[in-house]
């Protein structure tokens, strides 16, 4: 269930005024606004009136600025001890300007909007309870109140409205196609999040976000791994925030399927070894084509000479296997000895990073010695980098030609097939096929002539190869 917030200060104040604002509304000749939302599964107009814009309250759940609310831990508690106070109201609204992944600088979103409901007008109602929380419009009432303007257009919910419904409402304005400014990153993995936790099956969820399944169990996973990283990064009451993360989208889609792919090859220990590594270049700030060279030999082939004593973790142990009493039979360690020595690196670079972004909640010495650390971990990296990376060309270079191989082979596999079909349905174009082998005679050819120049041991292959073009000139 979705948490019931409770009812702000003026919720009688604003009732009775909406009340009236309805029946002035339903009073007046003309054509009336309506607004169409999705009501409990069910679609439903709704009439829209003029608010004050001081009267009405931000939605201390609303899903746009969930991860921003980390930018100040004490006005984060704040807000879940008191949403509607002025200062919890004065901290939404802060957020919603804020840029989604550096809290401290206004979103050009944000600018952009205030700048079209100055030259325009408000384009669009937002969407309020009887008791004046927005639903949907936050931002846009933001902008208003920047502005100086006095009054806002709204559609109003029913008066049985719930906190669930302000939920599933705000879900599905937001998540419809035309819909101008989506969700940050973060916060759409905690809407997700949010929506498995009240029960509902992944494929429901999928379905309503315009996703696939496999999308969602990905982002879930994304959100457990963030969610580890903040834990390991915390220390003396310092530590990394959701909204770190937020420009990490594509490197964290790359490594959820990476780890997935090494997993499904049974090689557990692989891609722990790239989890770890890869999250610590990607909180160093690296960017995602440098990220994509790190394998799991990066630390121990690259890396590891390349650290200056202090950030070089103490070598680690081989874990022992658990014995099983009665049994005979022993359970092998989760973490080798390899992932813990890359798990403690990635620990450091953590808490490195949130000391260093820490400020006044640290000694200056303390962020300063912090932040030389942080940049000598990051100057090892580079440096270990570049090696890795020319090896990666050339593993790639070297696996070119046999891939393509391959990838012809699969394709005459198929032909083979394509011919049976074609022998039973007599719809075999001969002409063009013969045209098609020759074409093919005469590649392996050409293809002979280069493997006797680049291949120096010949194998079984690529003697057969030679021996068969020779035959046939």
């Amino acid at each position: 269930m979705s948490p019931d917030l409770g009812r702000p200060p003026m919720a009688v104040q604003n009732q009775d005024l909406v009340e009236k604002r309805l029946h002035e509304a339903s009073q007046a000749g003309g054509v009336r606004e309506s607004l169409k939302i999705e009501w409990r599964s069910q679609p439903l107009h709704i009439e829209v009136i003029d608010m004050p814009t001081d009267s009405l309250y931000y939605n201390p759940g609303t899903h746009r600025i969930r991860a921003q609310r980390s930018h100040d831990p004490k006005l984060d508690a704040a807000l879940d001890a008191n949403p509607w106070s002025p200062e919890s109201q004065e901290y939404l609204h802060y957020l919603l300007q804020a840029k989604p992944s550096k809290t401290d600088e206004t979103d050009p979103d944000f600018s952009e909007l205030k700048k079209s409901i100055k030259e325009f007008g408000q384009n669009d109602p937002g969407l309020i309870t009887r008791e004046g929380i927005l639903v949907n419009g936050n931002t846009r009432r933001a902008a208003m109140k920047e502005l100086g303007q006095q009054t806002i257009r709204v559609g109003v919910l029913p008066g049985d409205c719930t906190w669930a419904d302000i939920s599933a409402v705000e879900l599905s304005l937001q998540l419809r196609k035309d819909h101008r400014r989506d969700y940050s990153y973060i916060n759409r993995l905690l809407a997700i999040e949010e929506q498995v936790a009240l029960g509902r099956p992944l494929g429901s969820i999928a379905h309503e976000f315009r996703t696939t399944v496999p999308a969602c169990e990905q982002d879930l996973w994304v959100l457990a791994c963030i969610r580890e990283m903040i834990d390991r990064s915390s220390s003396g009451g310092i530590g990394l925030r959701l909204v770190d993360f937020e420009e990490h989208q594509e490197k964290l889609k790359e490594l959820r399927r990476r780890y997935a792919k090494e997993l499904a090859a049974n090689k557990r220990e692989e891609a722990e070894l790239i989890k770890e590594t890869r999250m610590a270049a990607m909180v160093l700030g690296f960017s995602k084509t440098d990220v994509r060279v790190i394998e799991d030999d990066f630390h121990d082939r690259y890396l590891t000479q390349r650290l200056p004593d202090e950030l070089r973790p103490a070598a680690a142990s081989a874990p022992v296997a658990v014995a099983i009493p009665g049994l005979g039979r022993s359970v092998a360690p989760a973490e080798t000895a390899k992932v813990a020595t890359a798990k403690a690196f990635t620990d450091s670079v953590l808490r490195l990073k949130a000391a260093e972004a820490a400020g006044g909640k640290l000694p200056p010495d303390q962020v300063s010695a912090a932040s030389r650390s942080f940049q000598a971990a990051r100057e090892a990296v580079e440096g270990a980098l570049d090696p890795a990376g020319r090896d990666a060309r050339l593993r790639k270079r070297k696996r070119a030609a046999p891939d393509r191989l391959n990838d012809a082979s699969q394709d005459i596999d198929q032909c083979i097939t394509d011919l049976v079909l074609s022998r039973g349905s007599r719809s075999l174009d001969e002409e063009a096929f013969d045209e098609a082998v020759l074409q093919l005679r005469a590649s392996l050819a050409k293809l002979a002539k280069e493997a006797q120049r680049s291949v120096t041991e010949a194998g079984d292959g690529v003697t057969w190869l030679l021996s068969a073009v020779r035959q046939e000139s």
